[in-house]
């Protein structure tokens, strides 16, 4: 089932066909609307088209506060962590540099990803081999 709202233009409920600006339109009133909009030219005698007060809605976070306090406190924790460890821990691809880049994580991002027991430094090459070969990383111990 279809939700009616109210159109703008002819403030009737109706299917919304366009929401610009904020303004949902109908079918038929998008249709004027759209060709006064193409239709007119500025000039100096236009009155100004009074439209309803429309609320605009809060936009989304892209993160929570309790996420971002989490990356915040990971962050300082890698640091600390790649200045302790600086080489690369695994040594599995036929690419490996030597130099630690990344943190893998034995177990996951989740609950553990503040879990320093569950992390290995490694370089970028390595660190897609293990994700790329899940079987032998496990025989390893790269993966839990």
């Amino acid at each position: 089932m279809v939700k009616l709202k109210e159109c703008y233009g002819c403030m009737k409920p109706s299917i919304i066909w366009k929401n610009h600006e904020g303004f949902r339109y109908c079918k038929n009133c998008w249709s004027c609307h759209k060709s006064n909009l193409v239709a007119q030219k500025p000039t100096e005698n236009l009155v100004p088209v009074v439209l309803p007060n429309v609320k605009k809605r809060p936009r989304i976070k892209l993160k929570s506060d309790k996420q971002k306090a989490l990356d915040k406190a990971y962050l300082l924790m890698r640091k600390e962590y790649m200045n302790k460890n600086p080489l690369c821990n695994v040594k599995a691809s036929k690419d490996c540099f030597f130099n630690a880049t990344d943190i893998h994580h034995m177990e996951g991002r989740g609950i553990k990803t503040l879990t320093q027991l569950t992390w290995i430094s490694t370089c970028r090459p390595c660190h897609t081999w293990i994700h790329e070969h899940p079987e032998e990383a496990r025989i390893l111990g790269f993966l839990k």
